[in-house]
């Protein structure tokens, strides 16, 4: 009777769980520096349940379930999503998600879920403020969008090589042009040789062309018979 009565006081002035509640605590934030995590959920239930599943998700949403394990008496069993490296571990009151190789772009706010699966009812924690997993790389904070990939533009021409062409390219500049001045200046020589050789004999007079004189007759003196 004793006992009774000091548990009855006792609990009067301590909080007290409705019967099949969870409740789920989790850390607000997780800095993560060497790509890994680890996130604890903590819970309390009170009701009879055997049977157990407790699950991890991303956004604020909720809309993608990392990694998951169920538990009951004899058995344990897990998966996780194919893009995360997770596993979960299950330790009295509490669930422990390991993550591993994680990168900037998933950084977001985690929750965990709780659910009391066997036997009925079925119940699972309301959501709790979650915890956000910054993973420190490219991205600064949370809120800062996903780099676009660009392609990187080839490496620069190594200088000893644009040397090289550029000195050909004057070589056979200047070798071009000395043959094309070479070919004039001959070319100009051979015109005024041609001109030094050109015909010189005497043209008739134009009054004379269509007399029937002989070529190169000597012109009669009239002179001679005036007398």
């Amino acid at each position: 009777f004793v006992l009774y009565f000091i548990h009855k006081c006792f609990s009067h002035f301590l909080p007290s769980l409705p019967e099949n509640k969870i409740l789920v605590s989790q850390r607000p934030l997780l800095i993560v520096a060497n790509k890994t995590a680890t996130l604890v959920c903590n819970y309390t239930y009170n009701g009879t349940g055997k049977e157990f599943r407790a699950s991890l998700y991303k956004g604020t949403d909720s809309a993608v379930e990392v990694c998951f394990i169920s538990w009951n008496t004899t058995k344990i069993s897990g998966n996780s999503n194919k893009e995360f490296n997770c596993q979960g571990i299950h330790d009295k009151d509490k669930v422990i998600f390991n993550l591993w190789n994680m990168s900037a772009s998933q950084t977001d706010i985690y929750f965990c879920k709780i659910e009391a699966m066997y036997p009925p009812p079925y119940v699972y924690n309301e959501k709790s403020n979650g915890t956000v997993i910054h993973v420190k790389g490219k991205l600064g904070n949370l809120h800062r969008p996903t780099p676009i990939q660009t392609q990187e533009p080839p490496s620069a021409i190594p200088l000893w090589i644009m040397v090289a062409v550029t000195g050909v390219l004057a070589f056979y500049s200047m070798l071009i042009t000395t043959v094309f001045i070479n070919y004039w200046q001959k070319s100009k020589k051979n015109m005024y040789h041609q001109s030094d050789y050109m015909n010189m004999t005497p043209r008739h007079p134009p009054y004379q062309k269509n007399k029937g004189y002989p070529p190169y007759a000597p012109t009669r003196d009239y002179t001679a018979y005036r007398s």
